[in-house]
């Protein structure tokens, strides 16, 4: 199981920092990663980290702004958001493949979060 946390209301500008916690089975050795939903959009993916936190990858939307990070001692992986802008509203999802970060970027995920909203506003 996958829970997310530590969305909410911001000003342009702002950051927020979204986590991820994993229970229920050993995440510690999957790919993670972070999507995200806009009202009327498609899911689209937003950055991924491999097992030991070594390797990432972020879409270009929020490169230089977002950095995804994990301590697998607390299971957890973490999205810091920087310079937020109203175009990063949306539903906020975490996700985990057993396997590389090539499939979670391609959206081969074998588990996902219920999704944390953050809302980019003034």
């Amino acid at each position: 199981q996958l829970v997310e946390s530590g969305g909410g209301l911001v000003q342009p500008g702002g950051s927020l920092r979204l986590s991820c916690a994993a229970s229920g089975r050993a995440f510690s050795t999957d790919a993670k990663g972070w999507f995200r939903q806009a009202p009327g959009k498609e899911r689209e993916f937003v950055a991924a980290i491999n097992w030991s936190g070594g390797l990432t990858y972020t879409a270009d939307s929020v490169k230089g702004r977002f950095t995804i990070s994990r301590d697998n001692a607390k299971n957890t992986v973490y999205l810091q958001m920087n310079s937020l802008k109203p175009e990063d509203t949306a539903v906020y999802y975490c996700a985990a493949a057993r396997g590389s970060t090539d499939q979670v970027m391609k959206g081969e995920v074998n588990a996902w979060g219920q999704g944390t909203r953050v809302t980019v506003s003034s």
